[in-house]
């Protein structure tokens, strides 16, 4: 073989590699949000000015995702965060309107009653770079919202524990 059809063979070789691999992607569209499937995973864009948790559990409902991780980045200008108490078993709800960076958002996703619930916390950066961080209520995007879901090969179910004041994974169900 000389080295032109050795050229060509490492052409086509490479072209038949990239179109098995698109070929293979799964991309999915949802109620405000964009996603593709790499191997057992998915790659989640929330669209500008849509509500994360609403995008993400559209997601999830979508997919049939019952147990799983979500992290993500992204920017927001309006984030509802909450602070749970345990001498009242109560939260208390606080909310931002001001443009900031999501440095971080982290949490899994479980079944109550039946449902599939999100259970999110989130690190958002000021434009003076101090920090803000709490469990997530819900946020906007403003700007990106790029997430990674992990989803699991089963189910998990959190209960109210009473004693406590919140849902808690029940392995007993």
């Amino acid at each position: 073989m000389n080295q032109t059809n050795i050229k060509k063979l490492i052409i086509l070789i490479a072209i038949s590699g990239l179109t098995l691999c698109i070929a293979n992607a799964q991309t999915f569209k949802g109620s405000h949000w964009t996603a593709r499937k790499t191997g057992d995973a998915y790659i989640v864009s929330i669209q500008d000015k849509a509500s994360i948790l609403e995008a993400l559990t559209d997601f999830v409902t979508s997919r049939k995702i019952q147990a799983g991780q979500i992290t993500g980045i992204g920017a927001t200008n309006e984030a509802t965060l909450r602070f749970f108490d345990p001498s009242t078993k109560k939260y208390t709800d606080r909310i931002f309107n001001e443009q900031m960076e999501i440095s971080n958002l982290s949490g899994n996703i479980s079944e109550v009653e039946g449902k599939p619930v999100l259970h999110l916390h989130i690190t958002l950066g000021r434009k003076d770079y101090t920090a803000l961080a709490g469990h997530l209520l819900d946020a906007r995007i403003r700007g990106a919202g790029e997430c990674f879901v992990y989803p699991m090969d089963s189910k998990v179910i959190k209960a109210k524990n009473e004693e406590i004041g919140l849902n808690l994974y029940d392995f007993e169900q």
